[in-house]
C-alpha cells in the first residue's frame, strides 16, 4: 500500500498558538519528573494528545535521563502531528515549552500549544477492480455494494481509522462470497493540506472465482464419514460461501461427536472451480456424564445427570440421557439418533418417564417416541409416531388413560444468537392425528401454533446495544368428543417463568366440577415485554430492564375461558450460557406477587 500525504512536513520556525516564540529547552538533571499540558481551542484533540503522546508515558518515570528527555522532547512534535495527521489534521501549528518548578524537586510543567487546523474532509474517491469481479456479471451486485456502502464518501471527514475501515470492509465483502483469496491490490490518500482535501484511490483485486469441492477430513477415527459428510452438508459445486462454510462448522461442533471441527477452502490447488474444504477434527470422547444443581421457580430445586454414548450399542447410534430429579417433578428421558443420510433425514426414537404436577394433581407419564428428523439451516422437521400413557393420583382425579398419534412438527428459528438473541423471529407448529387406547378408543385432532419476535428499536447505547420489543404467543386446541379421556401429557396447562407471569406453574387449566385444575383442551397465552439495555457495575453491554404484561387462559371450551394477567419488572443478564432472568410479577387475578428466576433460551 503506498500513501501519500501532501503537507505532513514539519515546519520549521513557527510560532506558538498565542504568536510567541516558545522557549528554548533545557537540559535537566537525572531523576526529575515532568508534567505535560496540552494548550488547544480543541478540546478533543488536546486529550486525544494528552493520552496518546510518547511523552506522557515518562511523565512520572524517577528515572528518566536527561538524554533520554532531550530525545522525547526533540521527537514530541514529529509524534503529535502524526497523531493529529491519523484524525484528519494536516496543517497544524504547534509550540513546546518547558516551566521551571517554583519548587525544588516538584515536577516540570511541559506546555505543548496546538492549533490542529482545519480537518481534512473527503474530495474525492475512485474504487477500481481487477480480477474475475471486474468481468464476472454475478460480482457486480458486489461492486455496487462495495460503492455504496463506502463510509469515506464525499464531504465526509477524514481519518486514518475510517480510512482503514473502508478499505477492509470492501475486501470483506468480496472475501465472504464467491472470491475468497480478494486483496487490496494498491490504495493511497493524497491529502493536500493548505485546502485540508483528500483524495482516496483503492483497488481490489479478487483473484478467480472459486466453487466449493470435496470435503477431506483429518483427525476422524470413531466415526462414519458417510455420515459426516452428511451432517457437514457441504454443497460441492456451488459457488464459494463464507456462511456456508461456516454453518457446515457449527452443524459438525452442534453434533455432539467433536470437541473442536475446524473448516477452511485449500486455495492453493490448481482449480478454483473445484476447492477442497479441509476438516480439522478433534473427537469427543465416546462417552460422557455430566452432574449439575439447579433452581428455578418453575422446578424449585433439582439435581440432573446427563450421559452422551455417541456409539450406543447394538445400534452404535448416538444416546442423550437425562435424569432429572427436582422437587416437583422427576424424570427419566433417553432419545437415540442415527447419523444422518444424504437427504439430511435421520431416524430417531425415545423415551421418557415422569412424574410431575399437573394443575392440582401429581401423575405419573410415559411417553415412547419414533420417527424422521431433518436439521436444515434454520429450520427443523419431524415424522413421528408417539405413545402416551398417564395416570393421575388424588382425590376425584381423572381416570387412567392412554393413546398413539402420528405428528409432524415444524420449527423455524431465525435469531440473530443462538445463546442471546437481540433481533429475530421463530415460529412453531405441531399438529398431530391419533386415537385414545384406553379406556377406550377414540379419535381426536391435536394443534399447537407458537411464535416469538424480537424487535429491536431507537438508538445504540455506548455498548452497541438498543431498545427491544418482545412478543410471545401460544395456541393449543385438542378436537374430540366431550367425554374422550385424552392423556395429560398431551392436554394444555400453562402459567409460571416461561409463559404467564404472577402465576404457579401449570396452575391456569380446565376446572373441574370440585373446582380442581387439571389439563384442558383449549390453550392460548401472549406476552409483550419492553427490554431496554442498562449499565450496571460500568458493565453497558450485558445488562437489560423488563417491564411485560402476560395474559392467559385454559379451559376445555373456550367459552369457559378466564383470561389471568400478570404485570410486572425484572432484570436480564447475558450470561455465557444464555440470558438469566429475574422477575417480580403481580398476578392480577390471584392478588399476589411472585419471583420467576429462570436462565437460558428456548424456542
Amino acid at each position: 500500500m503506498a500513501t501519500a500525504l501532501a503537507g505532513c512536513a514539519s515546519r520549521e520556525g513557527q510560532p506558538s498558538i498565542d504568536g510567541e516564540s516558545p522557549e528554548r529547552i533545557e537540559p535537566v538533571a537525572a531523576g526529575v519528573t515532568f508534567h505535560l499540558d496540552v494548550v488547544s481551542r480543541n478540546r478533543e484533540m488536546a486529550r486525544h494528545l494528552e493520552r496518546h503522546l510518547e511523552l506522557q508515558r515518562f511523565a512520572d518515570f524517577p528515572d528518566l535521563q536527561p538524554a533520554e528527555l532531550r530525545r522525547l522532547l526533540g521527537a514530541a512534535e514529529d509524534n503529535a502531528r502524526d497523531l493529529l495527521a491519523a484524525q484528519g489534521y494536516f496543517d497544524p501549528v504547534i509550540a513546546l515549552s518547558m516551566q521551571e518548578p517554583a519548587k525544588a524537586g516538584e515536577p516540570r510543567r511541559i506546555v505543548m500549544n496546538v492549533d490542529p487546523g482545519a480537518k481534512a474532509r473527503v474530495e474525492h474517491v475512485a474504487i477500481d477492480f481487477t480480477g474475475a469481479v471486474a468481468d464476472d456479471a454475478e460480482g457486480e451486485e458486489q461492486r455496487e455494494v462495495i460503492q455504496r456502502d463506502w463510509l469515506l464518501k464525499p464531504g465526509e471527514a477524514f481519518t486514518q481509522e475510517a480510512w482503514e475501515g473502508s478499505r477492509s470492509d470492501g475486501l470483506r465483502v468480496l472475501q465472504r462470497e464467491r472470491y475468497p483469496t480478494a486483496r487490496i491490490a494498491d490504495s493511497f490518500a493524497v491529502v493536500n493540506a493548505d485546502t485540508a482535501e483528500a483524495r482516496l484511490f483503492v483497488t481490489y483485486d479478487s483473484g478467480p472465482l472459486y466453487r466449493f469441492g470435496a470435503l477431506v477430513m483429518q483427525g476422524l477415527e470413531r466415526y462414519d464419514a458417510d455420515g459426516i459428510r452428511n451432517i457437514a452438508r457441504i454443497p460441492s459445486g456451488e459457488e464459494y460461501s463464507e456462511k456456508k462454510l461456516l454453518d457446515a462448522q457449527q452443524r459438525l461442533v452442534a453434533s455432539g461427536y467433536f470437541e473442536s471441527a475446524f473448516l477452511m477452502l485449500d486455495t492453493s490447488g490448481e482449480d478454483p472451480l473445484d476447492a477442497p474444504v479441509i476438516a480439522q477434527f478433534r473427537e469427543a470422547r465416546e462417552q460422557k456424564v455430566v452432574l449439575g444443581v439447579g433452581y428455578s421457580t418453575d422446578s424449585k430445586e433439582r439435581l440432573s445427570i446427563d450421559h452422551t454414548h455417541n456409539r450406543m450399542w447394538p445400534l452404535r447410534w448416538r444416546a442423550v440421557n437425562h435424569v432429572d430429579l427436582g422437587t416437583n417433578a422427576q424424570s427419566l428421558t433417553t432419545q437415540w439418533t442415527d447419523m444422518p443420510a444424504s437427504s439430511g433425514w435421520a431416524w430417531y426414537t425415545g423415551l421418557e418417564l415422569e412424574r410431575g404436577v399437573y394443575g392440582d394433581y401429581r401423575a405419573n407419564s410415559i411417553s415412547l417416541t419414533g420417527g424422521r428428523m431433518r436439521l436444515v439451516d434454520s429450520t427443523e422437521r419431524r415424522f413421528f409416531l408417539r405413545y402416551d400413557a398417564s395416570n393421575a393420583r388424588g382425590e376425584s382425579a381423572p381416570p387412567a388413560s392412554s393413546s398413539i398419534i402420528g405428528n409432524y412438527n415444524w420449527t423455524g428459528r431465525y435469531f440473530d444468537d443462538d445463546l442471546n438473541p437481540a433481533r429475530g423471529h421463530g415460529y412453531g407448529l405441531e399438529s398431530g392425528v391419533g386415537f385414545t387406547l384406553t379406556p377406550r378408543r377414540d379419535p381426536f385432532l391435536r394443534v399447537v401454533l407458537r411464535g416469538l419476535q424480537l424487535f429491536p428499536f431507537g438508538g445504540r447505547n455506548a455498548a452497541g446495544k438498543r431498545n427491544r420489543i418482545a412478543l410471545r404467543t401460544e395456541l393449543g386446541a385438542i378436537h374430540a368428543r366431550d367425554d374422550v379421556d385424552i392423556p395429560v401429557r398431551l392436554l394444555f396447562l400453562t402459567g409460571g417463568d416461561n409463559t404467564v407471569r404472577g402465576y404457579t406453574y401449570q396452575s391456569i387449566g380446565n376446572q373441574l366440577d370440585d373446582g380442581t385444575i387439571y389439563g384442558a383442551r383449549y390453550m392460548a397465552w401472549g406476552s409483550i415485554e419492553w427490554q431496554r439495555p442498562v449499565t450496571l457495575f460500568g458493565d453497558a453491554r450485558s445488562f437489560e430492564h423488563a417491564v411485560f404484561v402476560d395474559a392467559g387462559a385454559a379451559a376445555d371450551e373456550p367459552d369457559e375461558a378466564r383470561l389471568n394477567t400478570g404485570v410486572g419488572t425484572g432484570l436480564r443478564w447475558a450470561s455465557p450460557v444464555g440470558p438469566l432472568q429475574l422477575d417480580a410479577a403481580y398476578g392480577l387475578r390471584t392478588h399476589k406477587w411472585r419471583l420467576h428466576l429462570r436462565v437460558g433460551f428456548q424456542f
